[in-house]
């Protein structure tokens, strides 16, 4: 709705629609305001009118991020850590920036103080944090804002590569060092872990109805990447969940009844105590994909049991010796 009226000798007009704000502007002419409201109604009709950018003003970093993690953060698997995550963001200066004066430049610095502090992976992670709070702002809860500067800032390139496995006479380090470890599930889950390339928080949701004995196969209904996938298990890995399987379990009784903090705690005694020099237990997965490929499975067979959809990155796990193929050449 336009209203035209005349003062002070000029044409003042407002334009109105429900939902934003009016807008005014004055002309010297009748004429002038008469096309002017033509255009701006006919942008409204399509676009409808321009949003207040005041409430940029009036939000900070810190509000979106508080929003994001108390209604987008609990729709996720990783809500904990990311709740973790943002509690950290909450204490940065950014996260007093209003919306209306975030730039691509104030990102970049902020990228590059994180930088000093911790590794080019970690501000990666925090900075997609950013960024999909910002979209979910812009695309979800309607915020004016034109651009994502989280997007437009350059992420820091990481050099994470590993190349570690376990050498001769490793494996009998890191199973007595086990076999000591108060926790009576690491054993057996390392075990399990370098058969299967199962990642750690795989092999801790595992319950017995995920198990199909009869066709040697584990069902694994939630991974990293959100998709389920059901692997073949070698007869090690079978024996191994054999062994620890009660007489009458239940199907959601898990295979190994601990926790995730108790592992790493766990692992971190264990390294304390035995001669493994940079061995993560992340390791144990790129020690047993590589292992895979040695036994002569196929890249499509490896990516079914390791869960990679990627062969990229299915490669960077895979660390095969020259040694280990002088015997298949002629």
């Amino acid at each position: 709705m336009a209203t035209i009226r005349k003062r002070n000798g000029k044409w003042h007009v407002q334009v109105r629609r429900k939902g934003s704000p009016a807008l005014t502007r004055s002309f010297l002419t009748k004429t002038d305001a008469q096309v002017w409201v033509r255009h701006i109604e006919a942008e409204a009709d399509r676009r409808g009118l321009p949003a207040n950018r005041k409430v940029l003003d009036e939000l900070t970093v810190g509000d979106l991020l508080i929003r994001y993690r108390d209604e987008v953060s609990p729709t996720k698997r990783g809500a904990f850590r990311e709740t973790m995550a943002i509690r950290v963001l909450l204490r940065h200066p950014l996260s007093k920036t209003p919306l209306s004066a975030l730039t691509v430049a104030k990102v970049a610095h902020h990228r590059d103080t994180r930088l000093k502090a911790i590794k080019p992976g970690s501000v990666n992670r925090e900075l997609a944090i950013y960024r999909h709070a910002l979209e979910v702002a812009r695309h979800t809860w309607g915020y004016p804002i034109s651009e994502n500067p989280f997007t437009l800032v350059k992420k820091p390139k990481v050099f994470n590569a590993r190349s570690r496995r376990l050498e001769p006479g490793e494996w009998e380090k890191l199973r007595a060092a086990c076999l000591r470890s108060r926790n009576p599930h690491v054993l057996a889950m390392v075990e399990f872990g370098i058969e299967t390339a199962m990642r750690r928080g795989e092999v801790l949701k595992v319950r017995w109805a995920d198990l199909d004995e009869a066709k040697r196969t584990l069902h694994i209904p939630q991974t990293k990447n959100g998709h389920a996938r059901t692997i073949p298990l070698t007869s090690r890995a079978l024996s191994i969940l054999l062994a620890r399987r009660p007489n009458s379990p239940s199907n959601n009784e898990l295979v190994f009844p601990t926790t995730e903090d108790a592992v790493k705690m766990a692992w971190r005694r264990i390294m304390g105590r035995t001669d493994l020099p940079n061995f993560r237990y992340h390791d144990l997965r790129h020690e047993a994909v590589t292992r895979f490929f040695e036994l002569g499975l196929s890249i499509p067979e490896v990516a079914l049991i390791s869960g990679h959809r990627d062969t990229r990155m299915l490669m960077r796990y895979t660390h095969l010796k020259a040694e280990s193929m002088v015997g298949k050449l002629p």
